[in-house]
């Protein structure tokens, strides 16, 4: 309880550092739109989903672990993988990165490798198929749809509950925070495929519920204090109100991501890190991005 209530003592002018986040913004999303125009031609490390590449189901006798499985094929040389266990069977799907004349060879160096490695787990091809380019280009042009479509709805629904102005604020600082993510996984090259997808339409939904926070303080602060107080002063006690309860939630649910993080494995692990990264950065933007932004609309206008 000793550091919420530090937390709810403070009185930092957050206004006064809008310039030197905005640099910080900016840079971040530069970063976001390059990464942007490199997964639309196909330059970013793109997963199976949305290149294309070779399907195969996989069936044992005995029970094999993924992470078996995996390490048996990365020794082989196949690391480029996807491993999906079916619940309550012994079967497999794993997708690579292999165009459709690589089909057969595929398949036969996964026999190869498997039949060396599991000789007593009874291991055998169920079926195969490819998951084609045209397919690809489908998922990634209906993600990118997805993404655009929950970003309207924001500017609706703000604008509906506030005003057209912080509808707008709300959709940038969320498209911020949506290509922040984009751009650091770039730079990292982590792989983006559809639980990626999934984490940054998580993201922009946790960022809209911390802005819908401030805003609203600051609509309750703006009706109290009306003409007599300055804007940039309204806005600042807004924030300093509510962050309490923006740290609190934040951190919180960043040691529950964490823990994911940490013991989810590989499966799990690029997802729980956008959502880990999402979360800062959503965090970072209601207060120094969405705020702003109504301040230097209400400023431009008088």
């Amino acid at each position: 309880m000793k550091f919420v209530e530090i937390v709810k003592k403070t009185d930092i002018d957050f206004i006064g550092f809008r310039k030197k986040m905005l640099v910080l913004s900016c840079i971040l999303v530069l970063l976001g739109i390059v990464s942007f125009v490199m997964v639309s031609i196909g330059k970013a490390n793109l997963s199976v989903d949305f290149t294309g590449g070779t399907q195969l189901q996989l069936s044992f006798s005995k029970q094999v672990s993924i992470g078996d499985l995996r390490k048996a094929l990365t020794n082989g040389g196949i690391d480029d993988v996807q491993i999906q266990e079916i619940s309550g069977t012994k079967e497999f799907f794993i997708k690579t990165k292999m165009a459709d004349s690589e089909k057969e060879r595929v398949q036969d160096k996964v026999n190869t490798i498997l039949s060396n490695e599991f000789k007593e787990a009874g291991f055998q091809i169920l079926g195969s198929n490819m998951v084609g380019s045209t397919v690809g280009k489908q998922l990634k042009r209906n993600a990118i749809i997805a993404i655009a479509i929950s970003l309207v709805c924001i500017v609706i629904y703000i604008a509906w509950r506030f005003t057209f102005i912080f509808g707008l604020a709300a959709t940038i600082a969320t498209f911020h925070d949506v290509l922040s993510v984009l751009g650091i996984f770039y730079i990292l090259n982590m792989e983006m495929n559809i639980l990626f997808i999934t984490a940054l339409l998580t993201i922009a939904g946790y960022s809209l519920t911390d802005t819908v926070v401030v805003f609203d303080r600051i609509r309750e602060n703006m009706a109290k204090m009306k003409s007599k107080t300055e804007f940039g002063s309204v806005i600042n006690r807004s924030i300093n109100e509510v962050l309490s309860r923006t740290l609190v939630t934040s951190i919180t649910t960043l040691i529950a991501i964490g823990a994911i993080l940490l013991l989810g494995g590989k499966v799990l692990f690029d997802f729980s890190f956008a959502l880990f990264i999402g979360i800062i950065v959503g965090t970072y933007s209601s207060i120094f991005v969405a705020s702003p932004l109504i301040y230097l609309w209400r400023k431009r206008i008088r």
